[in-house]
């Protein structure tokens, strides 16, 4: 997949994509019917197949107070992309002048001039331009005028009945229910980062973890997960982690830290994602250290019967 960091100065062998537009964070069920959109258009013009996205999120713009909310890395999200045959990734800076386009200037010159698309997919809920003025209807009256193709794709609904979307997803996170969230993503939730040198407090008590920074990411609730993790080399690993900030041995920022199960290797500064299987037990403060570690141990042997060999 080739990846694109603005509309403007592209080569035409560059251009001419049917394109799926939106932010796509987490790519979940829903985002991945607008791109099947895209993909049965790219198909029938014989076109390449393209994404249009945005960096930052445009929330951060226009809430830049709000605490941390991204679904996934824009690493995740390029793999994520690529797997469901996406040849092209639009990623454009939203910035004040992406900002300030009005929904015609955005369809006039960033899809037909800079991008030169074919069609555009969008989800039946899209708004865009200043204001969010642009709608599907809008869309499809500009792509009339302009020369591309432009789907909709209805509204998907969720396990419990509700509009599948990225805020679903980040609600049964916060909810402790990592399952849920798997069934709205498609795959689990999962994050990624450097692993990063802690106090090493647990490998002292038994039970090293490899440690991340939560940075971008929503915080899933705070507790313990079993786990699986991909390591750099390819090997997934089962494990137990905790997301939270160590009430008993002294509070940090929140973050994760990960068990790995029969595992004793340096991953210092290596890059691994995890993902959330199934929550165990909230966070706690327990009254010493022999309580936490009987509580790891707990934790421990409920991960390895769910997780299994």
């Amino acid at each position: 997949m080739k990846i694109y960091c603005d509309w403007r100065g592209l080569d035409e062998a560059d251009k001419g994509a049917a394109v799926a537009l939106g932010n796509f964070d987490g790519v979940h069920l829903g985002h991945q019917t607008v791109i099947g959109l895209a993909a049965e258009a790219a198909k029938r013009l014989g076109a390449p197949l393209g994404v249009v996205t945005f960096d930052p999120h445009p929330r951060r713009i226009f809430r830049p107070t709000d605490p941390p909310f991204r679904l996934m890395s824009l690493d995740q999200q390029a793999r994520a992309l690529a797997a469901l045959g996406v040849e092209r990734l639009y990623l454009l800076p939203f910035d004040f002048e992406m900002a300030n386009l009005t929904d015609e200037g955005f369809a006039t010159e960033v899809l037909a001039k800079g991008l030169g698309v074919r069609h555009v997919a969008v989800g039946f809920d899209i708004s865009f331009g200043k204001g969010r003025t642009g709608s599907p209807e809008a869309m499809a009256e500009y792509g009339a005028r302009l020369g591309f193709g432009v789907s909709t794709a209805p509204a998907l609904l969720g396990p419990h009945g509700e509009k599948v979307s990225s805020s679903e997803v980040r609600d049964f996170l916060r909810d402790g229910d990592p399952a849920g969230a798997a069934e709205v993503l498609g795959r689990p939730f999962a994050i990624e980062g450097v692993v990063r040198r802690g106090r090493q407090l647990g490998r002292t008590l038994g039970y090293p973890t490899a440690n991340v920074a939560l940075e971008d990411y929503v915080a899933p609730r705070l507790g313990v997960y079993a786990t699986r993790t991909k390591l750099p080399d390819g090997r997934v690993l089962p494990g137990v982690a905790n997301i939270g900030c160590n009430p008993t041995t002294g509070l940090v920022d929140a973050r994760l830290e990960v068990f790995l199960f029969d595992f004793d290797e340096d991953l210092y500064g290596q890059v691994i994602e995890t993902e959330l299987v199934a929550f165990l037990r909230p966070e706690a403060k327990f009254d010493g250290l022999p309580a936490l570690i009987d509580a790891i141990k707990s934790d421990e042997a409920q991960a390895r019967a769910i997780l299994g060999p």
